[in-house]
């Protein structure tokens, strides 16, 4: 008879919900049993404990440009690494508007690592490709460069999906482009998640798309030209139809403060995600940059500004700043904050396995301490096992 030994640990932490004190006790990577604990921590402090966050879309980080031209394994993991620090414990690398060849080149190399890093593989479900089946107009489709826009084709898909390995579990497409309908079709049928983003699609088109399955819609308020018609735009009918969940950008800098208490009252906080869609300029020397092919500026305040087209060029905080905001602005609750950051999104992809703090899931958990609305990270683990620890730094 063999014998397997099992790995177990146990965490202690309040519980971001109820704001009891728990131990939590992990065997084999999973939540075996959360008790009530008595008395004062024995960890010190007032640590708090939640789901690790859950971050759809990010395009970079650390230097690291997922839709680079030159990005390798090498440059993969760094940015990997780097992620775990804020508290996310999965994320889809995200894929924006290029050319087809270095498309596909960067989900080979995505897709290496994924097989080739069980850690990388743990986090990562799948892969998001923003673009390049976006809206053409000026405006709707942000800073995503112009010439590398096309239309949605099955048959492209299908190629970037073969690089992929078949990886890809996202795709945000326009549903006024030519195609489109078809496209979102086909993903829909193969279990891939279809979102609308950066699009100009009238209210009929909004509804024919949530008909044939769209079910998210991707930093809704953003990737939308500065000026709009007051009645006839794409954003009222996202609002309206209640089987679209909006995903938000909830940086303070990409909408303000009473779009997002609009978008939260409408939707509630069930029914909401938390994006960050931070890109590789993350965490530089405020100053002027290149970024898919134009001039960005980066603020002071962390904006991410085209200067040429005059939109924003994605953003530069991490997840959890969409935590600490949506409460700041909402007034929510820090359980209500955190599940809109990690038990919605893992709803929308079916990671059943993970989001939420109870017995049988994953022990992917964020250790943290809180000064108001601002959360300080200070252990990650994955599946039980410690990946960040800041005291370790």
């Amino acid at each position: 008879m063999e014998n397997h030994e099992k790995n177990s640990s146990v965490i202690e932490g309040i519980h971001y919900a109820t704001g009891e004190l728990v131990t939590i006790e992990v065997i084999d990577g999973l939540i075996d049993k959360i008790f009530i604990k008595d008395g004062m921590s024995s960890v010190g402090g007032n640590l708090i404990i939640a789901p690790g966050l859950i971050d759809n879309q990010i395009n970079g980080y650390a230097g690291i440009d997922f839709s680079g031209p030159a990005i390798s394994a090498e440059d993969a993991i760094k940015a990997f690494t780097a992620i775990l620090k804020n508290g996310v414990t999965t994320f889809l690398p995200t894929l924006i508007t290029a050319g087809l060849s270095s498309m596909t080149r960067s989900l080979r190399v995505l897709s290496e690592v994924w097989e080739q890093d069980e850690l990388f593989r743990e986090c990562v479900p799948g892969f998001h490709l923003e673009g390049p089946f976006i809206s053409s107009v000026d405006g709707f489709r942000g800073c995503h460069p112009l010439e590398f826009i096309r239309k949605p084709s099955v048959d492209e898909f299908r190629e970037l999906q073969a690089a992929s390995g078949n990886k890809i579990i996202q795709v945000t497409l326009a549903p006024e482009a030519e195609g489109a309908m078809d496209l979102i079709k086909y993903c829909v049928s193969a279990g891939i998640v279809v979102a609308m983003g950066h699009t100009n699609a009238t209210s009929t088109q909004i509804r024919e798309a949530a008909d044939n399955g769209v079910r998210l819609s991707t930093h809704l308020g953003n990737g939308c030209a500065n000026m709009i018609h007051r009645h006839n735009n794409p954003l009222w009918q996202q609002l309206a139809d209640a089987r679209l969940t909006p995903s938000i950008i909830a940086d303070g800098l990409h909408l303000l403060t009473e779009e997002i208490n609009v978008f939260y009252k409408v939707k509630g906080p069930d029914n909401l995600i938390i994006t960050s869609d931070i890109v590789y300029l993350a965490g530089m020397e405020p100053g002027k940059y290149s970024y898919l092919g134009t001039d960005v500026l980066l603020t002071d305040s962390g904006m991410l500004m085209d200067t040429v087209h005059n939109c924003l060029a994605g953003a530069s905080f991490p997840l959890v700043k969409g935590v600490e905001t949506m409460m700041d602005f909402t007034g929510c609750s820090l359980a209500q904050a955190i599940n809109m950051a990690s038990r919605n999104v893992a709803r929308i992809y079916n990671l059943d396995d993970r989001g939420v703090l109870a017995e049988g899931k994953r022990a992917d958990l964020i250790l943290f301490e809180m000064d108001r609305y601002r959360i300080n990270i200070r252990k990650t683990y994955i599946n039980g096992r410690l990946v960040f620890d800041c005291t370790e730094r």
